[in-house]
């Protein structure tokens, strides 16, 4: 039963572990068959921590554009270690962000067309806070993006 749910959430999408073992409690699976299946799946490379972080990593910073501390705090939702998020973690490059903010901003003000300088600064640092930007970053993205604003 337990295999039987386990292969089923990792055919749906990828899975930490501990997202494995809480919905195996879920469904009132034995805490001991539960860990049994899971070491046997983490030994033939069905569940690989790393990996997912990796993987959540990247496609979590390109198609959302988040930023390094909103990815830290969804990794440590998902139940994955500090230390296997803070190795995925490194393999941003600090440029990459600010890129991906920058996108951000000017894919946004697009759609504030017409709006004062003020309201448009004021939306765009919601959004990149939201993002989890450092404001030193989003400052200096929507400084130099938006002349004449206020920041």
């Amino acid at each position: 039963m337990a295999r039987a749910i386990c292969l089923k959430l990792l055919t749906m999408s990828p899975k930490s572990r501990a997202q494995l073992a809480d919905a195996l409690a879920a469904k009132g699976i034995p805490e001991d068959a539960a860990e049994a299946v899971l070491d046997r799946y983490t030994e033939v490379g069905l569940i690989d921590d790393a990996a997912f972080a990796q993987a959540w990593v990247s496609t979590r910073q390109a198609g959302r554009g988040l930023a390094l501390r909103v990815l830290a705090q969804e990794l440590h939702r998902k139940g994955i270690d500090k230390d296997v998020a803070g190795t995925a973690l490194a393999t941003l490059d600090p440029e990459a962000e600010e890129a991906a903010a920058r996108m951000l901003v000017q894919r946004r003000m697009r759609s504030m067309r017409g709006l004062e300088s003020a309201v448009v600064t004021r939306r765009l640092l919601g959004m990149l806070a939201r993002k989890g930007y450092p404001s030193e970053v989003a400052f200096r993205v929507i400084r130099e993006e938006l002349p004449g604003s206020e920041v």
